[in-house]
Formats: structure tokens, sequence, C-alpha cells
């Protein structure tokens, strides 16, 4: 029973990494209708500006508030420079240029600093707690996470600018009507996006280590979440997250070998678009034709 809990909560841990990057994909796919496969890359490209800045000297919440500011304005830029230009473009045009980002980051990143692995510093210790059940670390990681939510949450349902923003995505047409700059809103929504999967790069590198390729695998589970939870729901996202951080460990420790592990996830993808496309809080949306 003692590792039956165990990996329950060192589920929810992972599950609240996965939560956080699939948070992105839903506000980039809300804004736009658009899956950005380079999301996993764009979180790797700012852990290591983290480490860059953490090497460099700087305390390390410095550094990732930094890095949150300098994801937040590349974000703005590549919705700017890179996707506003094929947003009237067919879908498939669209998922091709995102599928090229992912490789010009993975590219970039290996130029930059080789795909040596690195060892990236935790802000917590790894102390146990409850028994071993859960680490500082474990705590901290969901501790993050709950802190993004609730500010996300007060941004978009206290601010203007957030209720500017979910105008502009539910209805784009009525937006611009109303006066509204949508296509700033577009370009704050990839910003915030990035800053969201940045946090979960750092979050994931000390336990993952730090190469152009470690969120390949996080990627996938993110989707999953995502999928699960409601490609359109913010709050599935995060719900789908954590159900597929417990059920990873759960089903890497009691029913196959932790290295078919990453198999979960796409057991998930195909299951939730087989026997419920929306997810668990998605709604069917219905068009005049």
């Amino acid at each position: 029973m003692h590792e039956f809990l165990q990996q329950v909560f060192s589920g929810f841990s992972t599950g609240a990494i996965y939560a956080s990057l699939a948070l992105a994909l839903v506000m980039i796919y809300r804004s736009t209708e658009l899956v950005n496969f380079a999301q996993g890359e764009m979180a790797m490209f700012s852990t290591y500006i983290a480490w860059t800045l953490v090497s460099a000297g700087l305390p390390f919440w410095l550094a990732f508030l930094a890095t949150l500011t300098i994801s937040f304005i590349g974000g703005m830029a590549i919705e700017r420079i890179v996707i506003r230009p094929v947003e009237n473009a067919p879908v498939l045009a669209a998922v091709v240029v995102t599928i090229g980002l992912l490789l010009i980051f993975n590219s970039v990143a290996g130029w930059i600093y080789s795909y040596t692995v690195q060892d990236f510093p935790s802000p917590f210790h790894d102390r146990p707690l409850l028994g071993a059940l859960m680490t500082t670390r474990d705590l901290g990681v969901i501790a993050v996470t709950l802190v993004m939510l609730v500010l996300l949450f007060c941004f978009f349902r206290f601010t203007t600018t957030g209720l500017a923003m979910r105008a502009a995505a539910q209805n784009p047409a009525s937006a611009r009507l109303c006066g509204i700059p949508v296509g700033r809103m577009l370009a704050i929504g990839w910003g915030l996006a990035a800053a969201i999967g940045a946090i979960a790069g750092i979050m994931v590198a000390p336990v993952l280590f730090l190469d152009p390729n470690m969120m390949g695998g996080v990627l996938l589970y993110a989707f999953a979440g995502a999928l699960l939870g409601g490609i359109a729901s913010p709050i599935g996202a995060v719900v789908g997250g954590l159900i597929v951080g417990v059920t990873e460990n759960l089903v890497g420790t009691y029913l196959i070998a932790s290295q078919l592990k990453l198999t979960v996830a796409l057991i998930l993808i195909i299951i939730v678009l087989v026997v419920r496309p929306n997810g668990l809080f998605g709604t069917a949306t219905v068009r005049r034709v």
C-alpha cells in the first residue's frame, strides 16, 4: 500500500509538469485552433536560457523570472513573424510551420549548447515527506504549478487584457467590432503559452537532466493530458495532465516495464480520440452549414 501511495504522490508531481505544458497547448489552440508541435522544444530552449543565466551566477529565482520574460517576448515574436503570415492558410500549412519550428529549436539548441547532457540545478531540496510518500521537490513542483494556475485564473477573470483575450478567442469577429485588437491578443496568448512552457521545462530539467531532446516524451504526455481533459479546456488540461502523470507511474510500476511507459501516452491518446474525442471537459462544436 505504501508503494502504491508513493507512486500516486509522485505521479501528481510529474502530472503537474504535464499539466503546465498541456495548458500551454490549450491556450494556443483556443486562440488559433492550432496545435503547436514546437511547444516542447520552445520550453527546452527556454530551459537552456535559464541554465545559462544560473551558470553565469544569477540567483535561481531571478533567472527563473528573467527566463519567463524572455520566453514571453519570444513567444509574441514567433506569433507575429512566423504564425501570423499563415493564419489564413490551410491548416496543414500551419502544422508544417510548427513542425519546422520544432526542428529549428532542436537543431539550434544542439548547435549552441551541444547534445551533451547537462545537470540542471533544482531550487528545491530532495527530502522525504509524509513518511517518504513524496519529497520536498515534488511538493515544490506542485506548488509552482498551483501558483501559476491561480495567477492565470486571476488574469483571465479580473484583468481587462485577460477578458479581452477570452473574447478574442471565443469570437474574433465580434471582438474586432467591439474594438479589441485581436492580433495583439493572439500575440499575448503565444507569449503566455511560451512562458508557461518554460515553467514546465525548468521544473522537469532537474529530473530528466538537460539536453536538446529532453522534452520529446514530456510533450507526448502533455498532448495526452490535453486531449484527455479536452483540447479547448484549461481546467481539462490540468486535470488531464495529473491523470496522465498518476497513470504513467502506476502502469509503469505494476503492469509494464518502465522502458515502455511512453506507450501509455500513445494508448491514452488513441483511446480518447476513439471513445470521447472532445475529452472529459470538452464540448462538441456545432456549426451551421
